[in-house]
Protein backbone atom coordinates (compact mmCIF):
# COMPACT_ATOMS: atom_id res chain seq x y z
CA UNK A 1 0.00 0.00 0.00
CA UNK A 2 2.91 2.28 0.75
CA UNK A 3 3.79 2.62 -3.20
CA UNK A 4 0.40 3.47 -3.84
CA UNK A 5 -0.19 5.76 -1.32
CA UNK A 6 3.18 7.52 -2.81
CA UNK A 7 2.01 7.54 -6.21
CA UNK A 8 -1.32 8.89 -5.59
CA UNK A 9 0.19 11.95 -3.42
CA UNK A 10 2.47 12.60 -6.45
CA UNK A 11 -0.30 12.39 -8.39
CA UNK A 12 -2.29 15.14 -6.44
CA UNK A 13 0.47 17.38 -6.15
CA UNK A 14 0.94 17.19 -10.01
CA UNK A 15 -2.88 17.93 -10.44
CA UNK A 16 -2.52 20.77 -8.05
CA UNK A 17 0.03 22.22 -9.55
CA UNK A 18 -2.12 22.12 -12.86
CA UNK A 19 -4.90 23.62 -11.57
CA UNK A 20 -3.07 26.56 -9.85
CA UNK A 21 -0.82 27.35 -13.18
CA UNK A 22 -4.62 27.13 -15.01
CA UNK A 23 -5.77 29.05 -12.70
CA UNK A 24 -3.03 31.86 -12.98
CA UNK A 25 -3.51 31.84 -16.70
CA UNK A 26 -7.74 32.37 -16.20
CA UNK A 27 -6.66 35.31 -14.03
CA UNK A 28 -4.49 36.92 -16.31
CA UNK A 29 -6.91 37.09 -18.98
CA UNK A 30 -9.18 38.61 -16.96
CA UNK A 31 -7.34 41.16 -15.56
CA UNK A 32 -6.64 43.74 -18.08
CA UNK A 33 -9.31 45.95 -18.50
CA UNK A 34 -11.46 46.17 -21.49
CA UNK A 35 -14.54 46.37 -22.85
CA UNK A 36 -16.11 43.02 -20.60
CA UNK A 37 -14.22 44.90 -17.54
CA UNK A 38 -15.75 48.29 -18.17
CA UNK A 39 -19.14 46.53 -18.32
CA UNK A 40 -18.66 44.81 -15.31
CA UNK A 41 -17.60 47.54 -13.33
CA UNK A 42 -20.62 50.08 -14.51
CA UNK A 43 -22.88 46.94 -13.53
CA UNK A 44 -21.37 47.01 -10.17
CA UNK A 45 -21.92 51.00 -9.59
CA UNK A 46 -25.84 50.52 -10.81
CA UNK A 47 -26.96 47.53 -9.81
CA UNK A 48 -24.65 46.10 -6.64
CA UNK A 49 -21.69 43.45 -6.52
CA UNK A 50 -23.78 40.40 -7.18
CA UNK A 51 -24.99 41.41 -10.88
CA UNK A 52 -21.04 42.67 -11.48
CA UNK A 53 -19.88 39.24 -10.64
CA UNK A 54 -22.75 37.41 -12.40
CA UNK A 55 -21.60 39.33 -15.50
CA UNK A 56 -17.86 38.23 -15.05
CA UNK A 57 -18.85 34.98 -15.04
CA UNK A 58 -20.12 35.17 -18.10
CA UNK A 59 -16.97 35.91 -19.33
CA UNK A 60 -15.63 32.84 -17.34
CA UNK A 61 -17.98 30.77 -18.46
CA UNK A 62 -16.94 31.79 -22.07
CA UNK A 63 -13.65 31.35 -21.74
CA UNK A 64 -14.40 27.32 -19.84
CA UNK A 65 -16.16 26.98 -23.35
CA UNK A 66 -13.61 27.48 -25.70
CA UNK A 67 -10.77 26.58 -23.14
CA UNK A 68 -12.35 22.99 -23.59
CA UNK A 69 -11.94 22.88 -26.81
CA UNK A 70 -8.46 23.68 -26.78
CA UNK A 71 -7.62 21.49 -24.24
CA UNK A 72 -9.60 18.31 -25.62
CA UNK A 73 -7.71 19.04 -29.27
CA UNK A 74 -11.80 19.48 -30.94
CA UNK A 75 -10.13 20.31 -34.17
CA UNK A 76 -13.24 20.26 -35.90
CA UNK A 77 -15.09 22.56 -33.53
CA UNK A 78 -11.96 24.94 -33.55
CA UNK A 79 -11.76 24.79 -37.30
CA UNK A 80 -15.53 25.92 -37.09
CA UNK A 81 -15.31 29.00 -34.88
CA UNK A 82 -12.10 29.95 -36.22
CA UNK A 83 -14.10 29.94 -39.87
CA UNK A 84 -16.60 32.29 -38.82
CA UNK A 85 -14.19 34.12 -36.88
CA UNK A 86 -15.12 37.41 -39.25
CA UNK A 87 -18.92 37.07 -38.75
CA UNK A 88 -18.66 36.83 -35.17
CA UNK A 89 -15.94 39.41 -34.72
CA UNK A 90 -18.52 41.47 -36.96
CA UNK A 91 -21.72 41.04 -35.01
CA UNK A 92 -19.61 40.74 -32.02
CA UNK A 93 -18.71 44.66 -32.84
CA UNK A 94 -22.01 45.30 -33.50
CA UNK A 95 -23.18 44.19 -30.08
CA UNK A 96 -21.00 46.03 -28.28
CA UNK A 97 -21.70 49.08 -29.96
CA UNK A 98 -25.34 49.00 -29.35
CA UNK A 99 -24.93 47.96 -25.61
CA UNK A 100 -22.63 51.33 -25.39
CA UNK A 101 -25.31 53.69 -26.88
CA UNK A 102 -27.73 51.64 -24.89
CA UNK A 103 -25.12 52.68 -21.93
CA UNK A 104 -24.38 56.01 -22.63
CA UNK A 105 -28.51 56.78 -22.39
CA UNK A 106 -29.31 55.00 -19.51
CA UNK A 107 -30.13 56.95 -16.81
CA UNK A 108 -29.17 55.41 -13.32
CA UNK A 109 -32.02 53.33 -11.94
CA UNK A 110 -33.44 53.29 -8.29
CA UNK A 111 -31.82 50.50 -5.86
CA UNK A 112 -33.96 46.87 -6.30
CA UNK A 113 -34.07 43.79 -5.06
CA UNK A 114 -36.04 40.65 -5.37
CA UNK A 115 -37.50 38.79 -8.68
CA UNK A 116 -36.13 42.28 -10.91
CA UNK A 117 -32.64 41.54 -9.81
CA UNK A 118 -33.10 37.97 -10.75
CA UNK A 119 -34.47 38.90 -14.43
CA UNK A 120 -31.31 41.28 -13.98
CA UNK A 121 -28.43 39.27 -13.16
CA UNK A 122 -29.74 36.64 -16.28
CA UNK A 123 -29.32 39.21 -18.69
CA UNK A 124 -26.29 40.46 -17.24
CA UNK A 125 -24.31 36.76 -17.53
CA UNK A 126 -26.38 36.20 -20.74
CA UNK A 127 -25.02 39.46 -22.67
CA UNK A 128 -21.29 38.86 -21.52
CA UNK A 129 -21.03 35.54 -22.52
CA UNK A 130 -22.65 36.27 -25.82
CA UNK A 131 -19.94 39.24 -26.35
CA UNK A 132 -17.14 36.70 -25.34
CA UNK A 133 -18.37 34.52 -27.51
CA UNK A 134 -17.48 36.69 -30.62
CA UNK A 135 -14.03 36.34 -30.19
CA UNK A 136 -12.95 33.24 -31.94
CA UNK A 137 -9.68 33.30 -31.67
CA UNK A 138 -9.78 33.06 -28.34
CA UNK A 139 -9.50 29.06 -28.94
CA UNK A 140 -6.13 29.15 -30.90
CA UNK A 141 -4.67 30.93 -27.81
CA UNK A 142 -5.85 28.52 -25.66
CA UNK A 143 -4.16 25.83 -27.77
CA UNK A 144 -1.22 27.17 -27.37
CA UNK A 145 -1.03 28.07 -23.83
CA UNK A 146 -2.49 24.65 -22.73
CA UNK A 147 -0.09 22.82 -24.89
CA UNK A 148 2.51 24.64 -22.83
CA UNK A 149 1.26 23.58 -19.30
CA UNK A 150 0.16 20.50 -20.19
CA UNK A 151 3.40 19.10 -21.70
CA UNK A 152 3.72 19.59 -25.39
CA UNK A 153 0.09 18.23 -26.42
CA UNK A 154 -1.96 20.02 -27.94
CA UNK A 155 -4.77 17.88 -27.72
CA UNK A 156 -4.63 17.03 -23.87
CA UNK A 157 -6.92 14.86 -23.07
CA UNK A 158 -8.55 12.72 -19.91
CA UNK A 159 -8.38 14.29 -16.08
CA UNK A 160 -5.45 17.37 -17.12
CA UNK A 161 -8.07 18.83 -19.84
CA UNK A 162 -10.86 18.79 -16.85
CA UNK A 163 -8.21 19.98 -14.93
CA UNK A 164 -7.06 23.17 -16.53
CA UNK A 165 -10.73 24.03 -17.90
CA UNK A 166 -11.54 24.34 -14.12
CA UNK A 167 -8.32 26.06 -13.29
CA UNK A 168 -8.78 28.65 -16.11
CA UNK A 169 -12.49 29.21 -14.81
CA UNK A 170 -11.71 29.52 -11.14
CA UNK A 171 -8.94 31.94 -11.63
CA UNK A 172 -11.26 34.08 -14.14
CA UNK A 173 -14.00 33.81 -11.89
CA UNK A 174 -11.57 34.83 -8.79
CA UNK A 175 -10.89 38.18 -10.95
CA UNK A 176 -14.78 39.14 -11.42
CA UNK A 177 -15.68 38.52 -7.44
CA UNK A 178 -12.88 40.70 -5.76
CA UNK A 179 -13.31 43.21 -8.95
CA UNK A 180 -17.02 43.31 -8.27
CA UNK A 181 -16.66 43.57 -4.47
CA UNK A 182 -14.21 45.92 -4.67
CA UNK A 183 -16.05 48.26 -6.50
CA UNK A 184 -19.25 47.62 -4.69
CA UNK A 185 -17.33 49.16 -1.27
CA UNK A 186 -17.00 52.76 -2.72
CA UNK A 187 -20.79 52.51 -4.65
CA UNK A 188 -22.28 53.68 -1.54
CA UNK A 189 -20.19 57.08 -2.17
CA UNK A 190 -21.38 57.92 -5.47
CA UNK A 191 -24.15 60.08 -6.31
CA UNK A 192 -26.64 59.89 -9.43
CA UNK A 193 -25.10 62.35 -11.08
CA UNK A 194 -21.29 60.56 -10.87
CA UNK A 195 -22.98 57.74 -12.26
CA UNK A 196 -24.80 59.01 -14.82
CA UNK A 197 -21.30 60.37 -15.77
CA UNK A 198 -20.11 57.14 -15.05
CA UNK A 199 -22.71 55.29 -17.81
CA UNK A 200 -21.88 58.03 -20.23
CA UNK A 201 -17.83 57.59 -20.05
CA UNK A 202 -18.30 54.35 -20.33
CA UNK A 203 -20.55 53.88 -23.01
CA UNK A 204 -18.64 56.06 -25.13
CA UNK A 205 -15.43 53.45 -24.30
CA UNK A 206 -17.68 50.60 -25.23
CA UNK A 207 -18.42 52.20 -28.74
CA UNK A 208 -14.73 53.34 -29.31
CA UNK A 209 -13.97 49.22 -28.95
CA UNK A 210 -16.59 48.38 -31.26
CA UNK A 211 -15.56 50.82 -33.64
CA UNK A 212 -11.83 49.63 -33.29
CA UNK A 213 -12.92 46.08 -33.77
CA UNK A 214 -14.95 46.54 -36.60
CA UNK A 215 -11.73 48.68 -38.18
CA UNK A 216 -9.47 45.73 -37.08
CA UNK A 217 -11.20 42.91 -38.71
CA UNK A 218 -12.47 44.43 -41.96
CA UNK A 219 -9.16 46.55 -43.19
Amino acid sequence: MQPFSGFSRGTVAVDALLFLKAGLIGLSIAAPVGPIGLLCIQRTLAHGARIGFVSGLGAAVADGVYGAVGAFGLAAVTQFFVTLALPLAVGGAAFLGWMGVQLYRTVPPARSSGAADDVGAWRAFASVFALTLTNPMTILSFIAVFATIGGGDAATTGTAAVIMVLGVFCGSALWWLALASAIAAIRQRIGPRVLQAINRTAGTFLLGFAIWQLITVLR
